[in-house]
């Protein structure tokens, strides 16, 4: 399952169980939608810091690389090739 698949299963379970999975928009603004509020976005970013092994406080991070699919995913993909 590729990282967009698995954050996108991740933010309808925990943020939007009533979007199917593959209705969600990679691109949809989670933040500027409401689906993630500011506890759902440290939800989120805790979330990926534990599935991609990726030490979130070594991060430095921001809402915009947490405000989409696509945007979360590439997140991961920068992070994970530092580590």
């Amino acid at each position: 399952m590729s990282h967009e698949a698995e954050i996108r299963q991740f933010v309808v379970t925990a943020f939007a169980p009533d979007i199917p999975v593959d209705q969600l928009p990679a691109d949809l603004d989670l933040l500027d939608t409401g689906i993630v509020d500011s506890l759902g976005l440290l939800r989120l970013i805790a979330w990926v810091g534990d599935r991609y092994h990726i030490p979130i406080e070594d991060q430095d991070i921001s809402p915009l690389q947490f405000s989409s699919v696509t945007s979360i995913a590439a997140f991961v993909e920068g992070a994970r090739s530092l580590v």
